[in-house]
């Protein structure tokens, strides 16, 4: 999802679909080749399994960003055209920024941030921000709209951090209480019932 927003934001960018956005070009395009690099890394070492899943999604990222591409160079002009680019790529933006809330949803039932890593949700929270802004100086709503709520819901994801940084989890279930009174005579004492059962058994 990823990699498709930062196709759509990039594609979006150019001088012609939309202009003076050459930062929005130039910073998604690097973005698209990092995510490039990392999938196709990812499918060198996957598992088969996993792999075969990458790969289709690979596929259908492909193919919707080869439809936008094309449907806004042959079949839109100005205007319309940037109107088309700036919604699909403000609808995969919001839909990636909103890929970890199943994340959030874990955290609060386990009460335990140990998959939603800080800096990770840091730097979603930052990104969002430095492009919510970005969009606003640029009174463009297609880099505001989306990057206002991926600044929301990173603000949310640290939020739960700082809730739930301090806790362990679920509260592990107390091991039974003859277990826990179990000394070193006890121990021996067992171990010597088996040994007994054992050489019983052989005989």
């Amino acid at each position: 999802m990823t990699l498709l927003n930062c196709l759509l934001s990039a594609w979006y960018g150019l001088p012609f679909v939309s202009k003076n956005n050459v930062l929005v070009s130039t910073i998604n395009g690097a973005g698209s080749a990092i995510e490039t690099i990392y999938v196709l890394i990812f499918i060198i070492y996957a598992p088969k399994k996993e792999k075969a899943r990458v790969l289709g999604l690979l596929t259908l990222v492909m193919t919707i960003f080869t439809g936008v591409a094309l449907v806004s160079l042959f079949a839109l002009h100005g205007n319309a055209r940037k109107l088309f680019c700036g919604c699909a790529a403000a609808v995969f933006s919001i839909i990636m920024y909103g890929s970890p809330l199943s994340i959030m949803r874990t955290v609060i039932k386990t009460k335990s941030v140990e998959y939603m890593p800080f800096f990770l949700s840091l730097f979603v929270f930052l990104c969002g921000t430095s492009w919510f802004v970005y969009g606003l100086l640029g009174r463009d709503p297609f880099v505001a709209v989306p990057n206002g709520v991926g600044c929301g819901l990173g603000a949310l994801q640290l939020i739960l951090y700082f809730v739930y940084r301090n806790n362990k989890g679920e509260a592990k279930k107390p091991l039974p209480t003859h277990s826990l009174e179990i000394g070193p005579g006890k121990v021996h004492q067992e171990k010597k019932v088996v040994a007994n059962g054992s050489h019983d058994e052989q005989v």
